[in-house]
């Protein structure tokens, strides 16, 4: 009779979350990177936020409109850095020019006259909008060439609640210290968090045992091509034209959500206040669902269901939620459809749209999925902001903006599936680990 040890015993990562045990230590470094990167975004974008308002709150569609065009430069420039250097360089390059923008906003801040500081907010504000798309799609192109199909399929879910805790953690340092030591320095808070993340990074990349925890070692094999290749892959591939429309179809929907929301709130709340504190219910009540879902159900679900069915979710309840709009245009509806929404894209459609990345060539994972997280995602925010504003001078309430999504969200329904179709032909054309 055998006698079952402690060490025999599966572990709470093994029973929960079907981690096996050569996979922890990359998993918890992976986790631990997101969460730098997530904390250093999330201590910023309250600093951001106050300095689009003290810019004027009429000229906020213009500092999209630059962070649009930031994206669509910046995209070909990181593609270049790809195509010459190898992982390790240029995503140290890409986080070190991020930290060198930080340290010149901080000498900005403190040595310019008061006057002068108007614009150097403007040029925050398009700047951390610009770090939030392009740190976190480089954190998620690592984890693509990290991670295989079946283990990315298990880990991403408790990857991605590493960032949810490091947005939490933001956050709170931020409303902690901001009166302390005030926000120029908090700038150098968040730098420090970037430099850790970065540790990580090369933590990851040096270790050894990758194949037993079923991940790939071509890490530092130089990519090759040409900077505009993001541009050239994605029009050539009908696979990544298809996470294009995916990307522009979330967006456009979570725009006009956004605009949704804000006149609901604004018609049906009283006072800066009251708003404030149910904004901020909102999020507790997101972060709180999507740190449950994302530690004990992703995994097994996008394991269980697939890729292509769990990415249908989040279409699916933008579908029933906008139909629920139009026929009830009232603050309860719309908190319990942003609630669903949001915690469905954190804790299941991120992680399942990022996994679509996976089976695809180091090239397509860096250099196609950057355009995609940046440029397109904010081509996505400016066509969403554009139509919602064409249609309220269409005449257009409410109810029937809402209507106007659920065909979108249907199509993105169809989308999804089929993408899901695709991807499962590429895994199965994707050599297998171990």
């Amino acid at each position: 009779m055998s006698i079952d040890t402690a060490e025999d015993r599966p572990s709470v990562l093994q029973t929960l979350m079907k981690v096996r045990p050569e996979e922890r230590r990359v998993l918890a470094l992976s986790a631990l990177y997101f969460f730098l990167v997530m904390a250093s975004y999330f201590i910023l974008r309250p600093i951001r936020d106050q300095m689009g308002v003290a810019g004027g709150v009429r000229n906020l569609p213009w500092l999209f409109t630059g962070t649009m065009i930031a994206m669509l430069v910046i995209s070909p420039l990181f593609a270049g850095l790809v195509s010459r250097w190898p992982r390790r360089r240029f995503v140290s390059w890409s986080y070190r020019a991020l930290m060198v923008c930080l340290l010149a906003f901080y000498a900005a801040l403190v040595t310019l006259p008061e006057d002068q500081l108007v614009w150097v907010g403007r040029a925050f504000f398009i700047w951390v909008s610009v770090f939030n798309l392009f740190a976190v799609s480089v954190f998620w192109a690592v984890m693509a060439d990290v991670f295989h199909s079946e283990s990315s399929r298990r880990l991403y879910g408790v990857i991605a609640a590493g960032g949810s805790l490091g947005a939490l953690m933001g956050g709170v340092v931020t409303s902690a210290m901001v009166e302390a030591i005030g926000a120029p320095a908090l700038l150098l808070v968040s730098l420090l968090m970037l430099e850790i993340a970065l540790w990580c990074m090369y933590a990851i990349t040096r270790e050894h045992s990758v194949d037993a925890a079923g991940v790939s070692s071509d890490g530092e094999q130089v990519i090759g091509g040409s900077a505009i290749d993001g541009f050239k892959l994605a029009a050539r591939s009908p696979y990544l034209l298809g996470v294009c429309g995916y990307m522009l179809l979330y967006t456009i929907g979570s725009t006009f959500l956004y605009f949704l929301q804000a006149q609901i709130v604004d018609s049906t709340i009283d006072g800066q206040v009251a708003q404030t504190a149910y904004f901020a219910n909102v999020d507790i009540w997101v972060n709180g669902l999507t740190l449950t879902l994302q530690l004990f159900l992703t995994g097994r679900l996008m394991a269980r269901i697939g890729v292509g069915v769990t990415l249908a979710l989040l279409p699916v309840i933008s579908i029933i939620g906008f139909m629920g709009l139009g026929l009830v245009p009232v603050l309860a509806a719309v908190v319990v459809f942003t609630v669903a929404r949001r915690v469905t894209n954190f804790a299941l459609s991120r992680p399942a749209r990022e996994a679509l990345f996976v089976p695809l060539s180091r090239s397509e994972k860096y250099k196609a999925k950057n355009l995609i997280d940046t440029a397109v995602y904010r081509i996505g925010d400016q066509v969403g902001a554009w139509a919602n504003g064409v249609l309220i001078w269409l005449g257009f309430g409410i109810a029937g903006i809402a209507y106007t999504a659920v065909p979108l969200a249907a199509i993105w329904l169809a989308l999804s599936l089929w993408l899901g179709k695709r991807y499962r032909a590429l895994q199965a054309a994707e050599p297998k680990s171990g």
